[in-house]
């Protein structure tokens, strides 16, 4: 295996600035936080750069940053302000399943969805839709969301991060992916392949 070399941490910005801005901003859904993050991000790899070992590419060094950055703002963010219950949260609360563990009509089932799977995620059509779907989100659920299904975390690192109980973060995930199925199920229309 080639060891990688770190480039000029002047050409950092030009080389990995928008990339690492779109990661955190997919995350975060804030402008301001993510630009944030991404300062902090070439701050931090700055001053760690001769602890770099060359093991992967610079930008998956870069982006291993950003991630436990975003993961610090989450578990600072769940600490510094209440969680507010309100009715968008308790919207759609009502057990769509039966006894059996069936769908109980399938209206409130999810729609069959035509093509191919592995073709509409590499549509950026899809990743629009979906970050707008995501925006809509309450800002716990879109976080929750995002440490699951994005970064992969498991529900143990995630519960820590956003202070929640297990069983809290099985409902918010819950929400979150019924949610985004219904939005996704709106605005995909013109995604079928």
């Amino acid at each position: 295996m080639e060891l990688q070399h770190l480039s000029d941490p002047k050409e950092w910005v030009a080389l990995h600035g928008d990339y690492l801005f779109r990661w955190a901003l997919f995350r975060t859904r804030d402008t301001r936080i993510a630009e944030d993050l991404v300062q902090e991000t070439f701050l931090a790899a700055l001053q760690a750069r001769d602890r770099y070992q060359g093991r992967s590419s610079e930008r998956t060094w870069l982006a291993g940053i950003i991630k436990h950055k975003i993961m610090n703002y989450f578990y600072k963010a769940s600490r510094e302000r209440p969680v507010q219950y309100d009715e968008q949260m308790n919207e759609g609360s009502e057990n769509p399943f039966n006894d059996q563990g069936n769908w109980k009509s399938s209206a409130t089932g999810p729609k069959e969805w035509t093509g191919d799977p592995s073709q509409i995620l590499e549509r950026k059509e899809f990743w629009d839709v979906l970050t707008r779907c995501l925006a809509e989100l309450p800002p716990r659920l879109a976080h929750a969301f995002s440490l699951r299904e994005l970064d992969d975390l498991s529900s143990e690192e995630i519960c820590k991060i956003l202070n929640v109980s297990a069983t809290n973060l099985g409902v918010m995930l819950y929400r979150a992916r019924s949610r985004l199925r219904r939005c996704l199920e709106i605005n995909s229309m013109g995604l079928k392949t």
